[in-house]
């Protein structure tokens, strides 16, 4: 379906107001509130990292279906259950005194991005035509603005009302404020109801045409190897941002002795780097081809990730986090418009979704793999581990991934 610039810009505006809300609740209640509220219930690093995890095991399971039936069943539909999660879903924390439970409900607060990632991407895929890299890394700009606003709004209310050493009872109080948050997310998507993309056909299909569709879907994409290496090298990188969103928050309260406002303060600049440059690389790679900035990308992460463990001074672990911002900003603001460019599925829900769950692979490993290293060979050789997976990805990225010039 051909869509006129005014509606490309009322569904992109639509979008990407409802993504900023629901990326704020969300990350609000991830980073650094969760590893520090699990951590003063008692939580060990192993346990610290399956709970900071859970979330995007549920998306591994989840996006490509997710993004087959919006496929089919219209973006709309997809994005109000999405939603329903992010509203509801931070109420649920007020409830926990036990870290145990933590993991059953991040589990299901997953539901929220392993809906919302995979429907929204596809639905400004449907709408860019040759704008894919620009609109898709607009679109996540400002969904990192509000995970920008979050990590040290959140820092902030705990410093604000438990000091340094918050109980779980200040916990609850600030996951009340998240979800208020969250509400505000659901409450647009009502509100926008008649602008985003309904169903494409009237008539619903059957189970049986489902599952057809996204057999075949699926057949197709597990058979392209460009496809799904272009997506590992997402994944991958993703190992890295799971590992220190789940434990940067301890080393820099534990090791270094600072404030939870320190912790939010790092990661806000990080977010900070994506939102400024992720725009400039997705237009770059638009004219210029992908393959090189996710190469230069993936590169920069190697180098200040394994700079995290030894260094001790806030000012330069703020300066390394600049350049891992930049060389994240690099890969994300390519690879998935690299993946709808190659893939041959029919509809981009699907590959979208499997986009989502190499991803989200990469992500859930990041904080478990990590935990599990930290408890046997300390920080330092557990981030040396991880910064070599990237290399070796990487390689095998050079090797075998080809990039059509004909597309720029």
């Amino acid at each position: 379906m051909e869509y006129s610039r005014r509606e490309v810009s009322l569904i992109f505006a639509s979008i990407v107001m409802i993504g900023f809300f629901a990326r704020l609740s969300y990350s609000m209640a991830r980073t650094p509130l969760l590893p520090l509220f699990a951590n003063s219930l008692g939580a060990s690093p192993e346990i610290i990292g399956l709970i900071v995890g859970m979330s995007t095991v549920t998306g591994i399971f989840f996006k490509a279906p997710a993004g087959t039936l919006s496929d089919i069943y219209g973006r709309r539909a997809a994005l109000f259950v999405s939603v329903l999660f992010f509203g509801l879903m931070p109420f649920i924390y007020i409830f926990v005194y036990d870290y145990h439970l933590l993991i059953v409900i991040r589990f299901f607060h997953g539901f929220a991005t392993a809906i919302f990632g995979p429907v929204a991407m596809a639905l400004i895929i449907d709408i860019a035509g040759r704008r894919k890299g620009e609109l898709i890394s607009l679109y996540s700009s400002f969904g990192i603005l509000g995970g920008l606003i979050a990590a040290p709004l959140s820092g902030g209310l705990l410093s604000l009302l438990g000091g340094n050493n918050p109980p779980p009872s200040v916990f609850r109080t600030v996951y009340l404020v998240v979800g208020c948050i969250g509400i505000i997310s659901l409450l647009l998507v009502i509100l926008m109801w008649r602008r985003l993309p309904s169903r494409p056909s009237p008539e619903p299909p059957s189970l049986n045409e489902v599952l057809t569709k996204f057999k075949d879907d699926m057949v197709s994409i597990f058979k392209d190897l460009q496809v799904l290496l272009t997506s590992l090298m997402e994944a991958v990188q993703n190992l890295t941002v799971g590992a220190l969103e789940a434990f940067l928050p301890v080393y820099v309260t534990s090791a270094l002795k600072l404030s939870p406002f320190h912790a939010g303060v790092i990661w806000g600049i990080q977010l900070v780097t994506l939102v400024l440059i992720k725009p400039v690389m997705g237009r770059i790679s638009d004219k210029y081809g992908r393959k090189p900035i996710i190469t230069v990308g993936m590169i920069f992460c190697m180098l200040t990730f394994i700079m995290y463990p030894i260094t001790t001074s806030f000012i330069i672990l703020c300066l390394i986090t600049i350049g891992f911002g930049l060389g994240e900003s690099m890969v994300t603001s390519s690879t998935a418009a690299m993946v709808a460019e190659i893939c041959k599925a029919k509809g981009h829900g699907t590959s979208m979704g499997v986009f989502g769950s190499l991803w989200d692979i990469g992500h859930a490993a990041g904080p478990i793999a990590t935990g599990f290293l930290l408890t046997y060979l300390g920080y330092f050789n557990s981030f040396g581990i991880i910064s070599l997976i990237l290399l070796v990805a990487t390689i095998l990225f050079q090797i075998f991934v080809r990039e059509s010039r004909e597309l720029y």
